[in-house]
């Protein structure tokens, strides 16, 4: 026989043997432990936003259309965040979800085309439908302002958005 196919013949015998060897578990060095997860279940304290009244910010019937530029009109979101004891040790966060203008992430779109409502948290743009931790003893100061499209025009009328405002425990 050649020693090419000598070798082959070798290797396919060699092949065979670690596979009955494995078969039979005398190749395979093994170890097994038990395993147990436990834990235990926590409800949050409940938390509640102004005694669950709707949080309003009325810019009032002043609002000029060529005025609108992001600064002018900024008011004050007034909210108090209560929550029951118990929740040390868990961190609490605020998300204000709503509907996102198409051109400014921090800007709840209105009901009036390239008009939008832009929220501040401690002066800087807030990220909408993301949450933030926060502390329960100082929350962030919130801010609103209308903001406009870049370069468009607004016509006179009434405008409103809703959104919601949820304080929660991780």
């Amino acid at each position: 026989m050649c020693p090419y196919w000598k070798a082959i013949r070798a290797k396919r015998l060699s092949a065979l043997a670690l596979l009955a060897l494995m078969q039979t578990g005398a190749a395979q060095a093994a170890a097994t432990a038990d395993m147990v997860f436990y834990g235990t279940l926590n409800a949050p304290p409940p938390c509640t936003i102004n005694n669950g009244q709707t949080v309003e910010v009325d810019f009032g019937d002043r609002v000029g259309v060529s005025k609108v530029d992001g600064k002018n009109y900024l008011q004050l979101i007034n909210y108090r965040i209560t929550c029951e004891q118990g929740g040390g040790g868990m961190a609490l966060g605020l998300t204000l979800f709503g509907p996102v203008s198409g051109f400014d992430t921090a800007a709840l779109q209105t009901n009036v085309p390239d008009l939008a409502i832009r929220i501040m948290r401690d002066g800087q743009p807030l990220e909408l439908n993301k949450r933030i931790d926060i502390a329960i003893d100082s929350p962030p100061i919130l801010q609103a302002v209308p903001v406009k499209r870049a370069g468009m025009q607004l016509s006179s009328g009434t405008f409103s958005v809703t959104a919601t405002l949820l304080a929660d425990y991780l």
